[in-house]
């Protein structure tokens, strides 16, 4: 598998076990919906001041999840990867946090 994803660099996936995904899926249904309510918010020309705490809300929950999956990342993807001997995992982590910090 390994060679594959060299070889189709957009073709990399990431098995995860059904509890991870099930939280995962919880959290960005959650998001989903906070932003239709912003929308909402928006259609019935709610208060500036109202929409912007939710959109807060809404950002803290996107950097939740953020540290959710970044950390299931840096347990399972990167871990694995060093440990057979593949540093690359590591270099294209920096390169996403930089991202992240931004």
């Amino acid at each position: 598998m390994k060679n594959e994803q060299a070889a189709c660099p957009a073709c990399r996936t990431k098995e995860r076990s059904e509890a991870e995904y099930k939280d995962l899926i919880n959290r960005l249904s959650r998001i989903e919906g906070q932003i239709r309510g912003i929308k909402r918010m928006i259609e019935n020309n709610a208060y500036c001041i109202d929409v912007l705490n939710q959109v807060s809300a809404a950002n803290c929950a996107l950097n939740s999840f953020n540290k959710v999956l970044l950390s299931n990342h840096i347990k399972s993807c990167v871990v694995d990867d060093v440990r057979e001997g593949n540093d690359e995992k590591l270099d294209e982590l920096v390169k996403t946090l930089q991202k992240l910090m931004k």
